[in-house]
């Protein structure tokens, strides 16, 4: 069985053909031009922008033409991470996809169901000629995983709906009015170096199989970041070692919670055996501080050639020290919604350019209430100006204020209500979404989400259930038919 035998099988196929296609963020070229082809073949209206996004437009059916248009938004980039020992190329590779039980995975990679499966819902309905809905505008923008990109740049005239039904969440039975906003602290040091000791051992430190997942989504679940490990580690050798570091790599996505880090360490040679032993030691305290949050977590060591050259000892210091001293994780959990986080930051990423001796830290800061998102992109900043570093901010995007009140809310509730028999839970996402800047250019606009369950999200471990995607789509098509 492949998943374009899974039901609905409308929704599968597209989703299946949508797979097919390589489209990483800030790369969508190939998923542009195939949504446009798309229109074309099936004489559906499209529009495009100058930034790549894509609206379609299928006009109401019978009876419904006096009902104002709905806009069903999705995103058309995904996250592109595979796991260390899988060969893939996601700008030119299809995901493959398989079924495992009750969930479909893909091989080694991100699935892509964020948000492929909210695009094949938007594309089922524009084919489906059986439904009864007002006029449908499907709105997928380009960039959102990196930048909110597409949102930002919506061109003007693209949407004219009075609803917005945003199709990139991840809780079946969970409907969302409201999302965190974010912003990002990138961090650069130049670094000075000196010949590598000749009378040193060199070796490969490794941490590697930990959960990762969504910085927004899973930054509560206590789930370990690779980049605070090992600098941990590094930052205690520091007191016992005579340490040379070459290199330090940790994590790739700004949205992703790093799930893998190495460094290439030089000792003296005479300490290789004490270092080695203490570096596995460090490890099963790991795993026993982190045995119900990281069940898989591995830490390796391995001998390596001798690198040319070495960071400098001070500069070592100012940079564990930093890493260490970073806040990381949740900061403060909501008093207005209990249970929702509502300000976090995520240590990204740490990158080594040996060539040009530069260091780039990403990290990532998110929060529901305005005020809290710029004071933690300070407190951000100030630890790494302490630690010498030059500290620039991305432009941030807003957060989407709930409307408990609206009437596509309302009706959404009804419709979960009558088609399930139970109540949907209504709530607010650490993670960000594009609502809030199509609030800011559409202010009328009355929005939810919701979605099919994900899990394991920006990570290998992504799966889509299956069961879920009937009732997703089952309540897209319901509400569509009722909303006036």
């Amino acid at each position: 069985m492949t998943i374009r035998d899974l039901e609905p099988k409308l929704i599968w196929e597209q989703f299946d053909d949508i797979t097919r296609v390589p489209r990483p963020s800030k790369k969508e070229q190939k998923i542009i031009a195939w949504l446009v082809e798309f229109a074309k073949k099936h004489n559906i209206e499209y529009q495009t922008d100058e930034t790549g996004n894509v609206v379609m437009r299928k006009p109401a059916t019978k009876g419904f033409e006096d009902r104002p248009a709905v806009i069903l938004q999705s995103h058309m980039d995904m996250v592109c991470e595979k796991n260390s020992n899988v060969e893939f190329d996601f700008e030119n590779d299809p995901i493959e996809t398989w079924i495992d039980g009750e969930w479909v995975k893909a091989k080694g990679t991100t699935l892509g169901a964020d948000c492929g499966i909210g695009m094949a819902a938007a594309l089922a309905v524009l084919l489906d000629e059986s439904l009864e809905h007002p006029a449908v505008e499907a709105l997928f923008t380009v960039d959102e995983e990196t930048g909110l990109t597409g949102a930002f740049g919506l061109g003007e005239g693209m949407l004219t709906g009075k609803y917005l039904i945003n199709l990139d969440s991840e809780d079946e039975g969970e409907i969302f009015i409201g999302c965190a906003g974010g912003i990002d602290t990138v961090a650069r040091l130049d670094y000075e170096t000196e010949d590598a000791p000749k009378d040193y051992a060199y070796v490969r430190l490794e941490i590697g199989d930990l959960l990762g997942g969504h910085s927004g989504d899973d930054i509560d679940k206590g789930r370990a970041n690779s980049n605070k490990l090992l600098a941990r580690f590094l930052y205690n050798a520091i007191d016992k070692f005579q340490i040379a570091l070459a290199e330090f790599d940790g994590g790739n996505l700004r949205n992703a919670i790093p799930r893998e880090a190495y460094a290439i360490v030089g000792i003296p040679a005479a300490e290789k055996e004490d270092f080695e032993e203490r570096y596995l030691e460090f490890g099963e305290m790991m795993m026993e501080e982190f045995k119900h949050t990281e069940p898989r977590m591995r830490f390796a060591v391995s001998d390596a050639d001798r690198p040319e050259r070495v960071m400098i000892n001070d500069d070592l210091c100012y940079l564990l020290l930093t890493i260490v001293g970073l806040p990381n994780g949740v900061l403060a959990m909501s008093f207005a919604m209990p249970g929702l986080v509502e300000t976090s930051s995520n240590l990204a990423s740490v990158k080594f350019n040996t060539e040009d001796q530069e260091v780039v830290i990403t990290t990532s800061q998110r929060s529901s209430v305005e005020s809290a998102k710029l004071y933690a992109s300070q407190t951000i900043e100030s630890v790494f100006y302490l630690g010498g570093f030059d500290v620039e901010h991305s432009d941030g995007y807003p957060g989407w204020a709930p409307n408990p009140e609206s009437k596509l809310l309302t009706e959404t509730v009804k419709c979960y209500r009558d088609l399930f028999a139970t109540e949907p839970k209504v709530r607010a996402i650490h993670a960000g979404l594009e609502c809030g800047l199509f609030l800011e250019k559409y202010p009328h606009l009355e929005m939810v989400s919701f979605g099919p369950t994900l899990r394991g999200v920006h990570s290998p471990d992504e799966r889509l259930e299956i069961a879920t995607v009937d009732k997703f789509w089952r309540l897209l098509v319901e509400l569509l038919k009722r909303i006036d």
